[in-house]
């Protein structure tokens, strides 16, 4: 890190995989911002002595926030937009400084990005996980008014805690169980991901115009994404929710919009760096 230079960073337990540092330093020097951005390595046991010392930097104009914090990070900030009461996980923190830390959440934005750009109308959904990616994935179904929701997990009574949290009768089937004949289909969790168990599901009950879902990025390709793609499905690769959700919190940490119109070189460079 510059001495001196203002900066915002990713923390998370796993961090090496993150592509964040690429994707707003890209934004930065394609916008000659005279910032930067970095991965920490943080661990729930460290998570209080790491706010500790970044609110006294005045350099430190916050940080995003992934696996697994999104939902201990509640305990260290404060929350004027009701993020806690909607969704119940925060992937961004900002610093505001001499005052408090404000954490929001830019994961469901990110998410929703390409089914809004593809028209997407489906009716229902089958959610795999239930951590704090899976709970701004589902508030940014509920957004949609998506009817019918699944949700998939080890955890069945977590599963089931996350949809009373957000007031969707939906329901709980097991890891085990096989798909319903849903319009989508999400992975929000660690699985397919580099380092990581595989997820192997059988695809043969959706439909033929299904869509799915996988915010793994390492791999792009994960195993879900090469199965739905050989039975011909349209898929979306984590890149997608990724970029989205980082263009949001770019805004937030450095006052700055981000040139989207660069997204294909972008695109490339992540790609480059696999």
């Amino acid at each position: 890190m510059t001495q001196g230079l203002p900066y915002a960073e990713v923390i998370g337990d796993p961090i090496a995989h993150s592509k964040s540092p690429l994707i707003h330093n890209f934004w930065l020097n394609a916008l000659d911002i005279e910032a930067e951005y970095r991965k920490t390595h943080v661990t729930p046991d460290g998570l209080a002595s790491y706010f500790l010392q970044r609110r006294a930097d005045p350099d430190w104009l916050g940080c995003n926030v992934t696996i697994p914090h999104k939902m201990a990070v509640m305990d260290f900030t404060d929350d004027p937009g009701g993020v806690r009461e909607r969704i119940g996980a925060m992937n961004t923190i900002a610093s505001e400084t001499g005052g408090p830390l404000i954490g929001t959440n830019t994961d469901a934005g990110g998410f929703l990005q390409p089914l809004l750009r593809d028209r997407w109308k489906g009716r229902s959904a089958v959610l795999i996980g239930a951590g704090g990616a899976a709970r701004a994935i589902l508030f940014a179904l509920t957004s949609l008014s998506v009817p019918d929701i699944i949700v998939m997990a080890r955890d069945a009574a977590k599963a089931q805690a996350m949809l009373d949290h957000a007031g969707v009768k939906g329901a709980v089937i097991g890891m085990g169980e096989s798909l319903p004949a849903v319009d989508l289909l999400v992975n929000s969790t660690s699985l397919g991901m580099v380092g990581q168990p595989v997820l192997d599901l059988d695809l043969t009950p959706l439909p033929p115009s299904a869509t799915v879902y996988d915010i793994v990025y390492a791999p792009l390709e994960t195993g879900l994404l090469k199965a739905a793609r050989e039975r011909g499905l349209k898929t979306l690769d984590g890149l997608e929710m990724l970029i989205g959700q980082a263009a949001l919190a770019f805004d937030i940490f450095f006052d700055a919009h981000a040139p989207r119109e660069l997204d294909a070189e972008l695109r490339a460079l992540l790609l480059a760096a696999d």
